[in-house]
């Protein structure tokens, strides 16, 4: 992948996102150039491709800005706890299905900065086990990065219609107790692992265990007093 790809890449994930939402400015050219290490001619290029992708406008002497994308949502998922313990049973089901070829995908297809990308996703989800909230963020963050790097815009459009009420930890809940979220990290672990050696294989059934295991922690969690 050349400089320019990359550059578009990591750009249109953040819109995707939404980290850059709609009508907001994108970084400068120079800040673009000192963040990626990249010439002022990529810069111009990648901002060309977006442009000619729908995703920003350039407005002469003011930069160049985000659009509002048309909706795609052909799903919704309320808030965790609007969902009864069956809707979270059956959107996990689905989820396995579509995240496990997202995840094979993306461990053939991912790009350094989608990597990094991935990394800081499974570092904050770490780090905010004392914060229920900023976890289910970070775990939204890590499932639709990983769609993301597949290169399939489906997959995330799909993570994105659904939000971070997909994650089936309540906030209120959540950590149930250190141990269990320990096991949850770990999970995501070995995820990022097997997209960092591109084994394709090994990042589908690590998704799909990471999965399996959400269920049952879920039934487990339904069955407690």
């Amino acid at each position: 992948m050349s400089r320019t790809e990359d550059l578009v890449a990591h750009l249109t994930a953040r819109i995707r996102e939404g980290v850059i939402r709609p009508g907001e400015r994108l970084p400068t050219e120079s800040a673009l150039v000192s963040e990626h290490g990249v010439s002022r001619t990529v810069v111009r290029e990648a901002v060309s491709r977006l442009q000619a992708a729908g995703l920003v406008e350039t407005r002469h002497g003011r930069g160049s800005f985000v659009l509002a994308q048309p909706s795609s949502t052909r799903f919704e998922v309320g808030a965790a706890g609007e969902l009864t313990a069956a809707d979270v049973l059956d959107l996990l089901e689905f989820r396995a299905a579509a995240e496990t070829e997202a995840a094979a995908l993306a461990a053939r297809r991912r790009t350094a900065a989608q990597l990094a990308d991935l990394r800081e996703a499974v570092d904050a989800f770490a780090a905010a086990a004392d914060n229920p909230s900023a976890a289910v963020h970070a775990d939204f963050r890590f499932h639709l990065r990983i769609a993301l790097a597949s290169g399939n815009r489906y997959f995330a459009d799909l993570l994105r219609s659904f939000g971070p009420g997909m994650i089936v930890m309540h906030r209120d809940r959540l950590p149930p107790d250190a141990d269990r979220f320990a096991r949850i990290a770990a999970e995501h672990e070995h995820v990022y692992a097997a997209i960092e050696r591109q084994d394709a294989d090994a990042a589908r059934a690590a998704v799909r265990v990471h999965l399996s295991n959400s269920r049952a922690r879920f039934q487990a969690a339904q069955a407690e007093p």
